[in-house]
């Protein structure tokens, strides 16, 4: 039986991250042994995601709440992946990993160790850090929410994303992404 089959028979032909039923194919988990105890199959959404962290969908990702349970050691590192990527902080408290499969986990390397090289700045240059507080210089009409973040509104306790033009940060009670170039730190 091939590696594609063998995959599809355990995922019941569905991603084993957000159960699409479409456009499935053999993803490696590396390090890999090429084996099929060490891949998933994911859609191609998961993939390119997975692949291109420039095209991340955060709400794509909300799957993971029910996948990160799932009893295939490679599946439970690729959920332990992107929610590292996601920042998911809530779901990483819960999550327990074996020691192996941990191990696995952060042997992927290299992504993390780019997003550090390029600070994140605000309108006038300063340095943010997770866990600054800024303010909004400028009306911001929020899509989605239905709301204006208005100017001299303070955010406290920001979250640094993988775009260094970027913050996460509590407004109005919901948790929005904000340009840094809108910002001045408090």
């Amino acid at each position: 039986m091939s590696i594609e089959q063998e995959l599809l028979t355990r995922s019941g032909s569905k991603c084993e991250l957000c159960s699409s039923l479409t456009d499935l194919s053999v993803y490696e988990v590396a390090p890999s042994d090429g084996s099929a105890s060490q891949a998933i199959m994911v859609c191609g959404t998961c993939k390119t995601q997975i692949e291109d962290p420039s095209k991340m969908q955060e709400s794509h990702w909300h799957c993971l709440n029910d996948s990160m349970w799932s009893t295939e050691s490679a599946v439970q590192v690729m959920a332990y992946r992107m929610l590292k990527r996601t920042k998911n902080q809530d779901l990483l408290d819960i999550l327990y990993l074996e020691d192996d499969v941990k191990a696995w986990a952060d042997a992927e390397g290299g992504s993390d160790e780019n997003d550090d090289k390029t600070p994140t700045l605000d309108s006038n240059g300063a340095v943010l850090q997770a866990g600054d507080t800024v303010t909004i210089i400028k009306d911001l009409e929020v899509k989605g929410a239905g709301f204006t973040a208005k100017r001299g509104t303070a955010v406290r306790n920001i979250a640094l994303t993988n775009n260094h033009e970027q913050i996460e940060g509590r407004v109005n009670g919901t948790r929005i992404v904000l340009l840094t170039k809108f910002l001045k730190k408090s």
